[in-house]
C-alpha cells in the first residue's frame, strides 16, 4: 500500500542519507552521508581524496535513500533519488548551511575538534558532492503499528 508525500518534508529534517555509488568494476558501494537540499539540489560532504568522490568522477550515476523512521511514533517514510551526481568545488557558505542542520545554528557551540579534525573548515581539498536528481520516489509504510490511516479516507 504505497502512499506518496512531499518530498520536502523529509528532506528538510537532519537525517542521515545513505549514497549508493558504484566502482570502475560496477561493484556497489554505500555511504552515510549529511546532506543540504537546495534550489533543488542535493548537496553532500565530501573532500578530494574521498572514495565517494573518485566512484563519481567515474561513474556519475547514483541513488540516496533517505528514511524518516520513529518506531515510537510508527512513522516510516522512505524517500530515493536517483541521477548523475557531481562533486563541485567548496562553497564555505553552503557547507555551513549544511552543517548547521546537524550541529546547530551557533558555530561558537560547534565542537572544535570536530571542525578541526573531520569538517576541517576552511579546507582546499573541500568539495560537495551534488545531485539534481532525475527521479524522486516517495513511500509513506507508516502504518507498521497500525493499519493504514488512508485506507479509510
Amino acid at each position: 500500500m504505497p502512499k506518496a508525500f512531499d518530498h520536502e518534508e523529509v528532506l528538510c529534517l537532519p537525517l542521515v542519507a545513505s549514497l549508493a555509488t558504484c566502482e570502475a568494476d560496477g561493484a556497489p558501494r554505500c555511504a552515510p552521508v549529511w546532506y543540504h537540499w537546495e534550489n533543488g539540489a542535493l548537496f553532500m560532504l565530501s573532500d578530494d581524496g574521498a572514495s565517494s568522490a573518485r566512484r563519481i568522477r567515474h561513474t556519475p550515476e547514483v541513488a540516496v535513500e533517505i528514511v524518516d523512521y520513529d518506531n515510537a511514533r510508527g512513522i516510516m517514510r522512505h524517500l530515493g533519488l536517483r541521477g548523475r551526481a557531481t562533486v563541485e568545488a567548496m562553497d564555505q557558505d553552503l557547507f555551513r548551511r549544511l552543517l548547521s542542520r546537524y550541529l546547530g545554528p551557533d558555530e561558537t557551540r560547534w565542537n572544535p575538534w570536530f571542525i578541526e579534525n573531520v569538517a576541517r573548515i576552511p579546507d582546499p581539498s573541500g568539495r560537495l558532492i551534488k545531485l539534481v536528481p532525475d527521479s524522486i520516489f516517495t513511500n509513506d509504510v507508516s502504518f507498521f503499528r497500525t493499519r493504514p490511516r488512508f485506507a479509510t479516507e
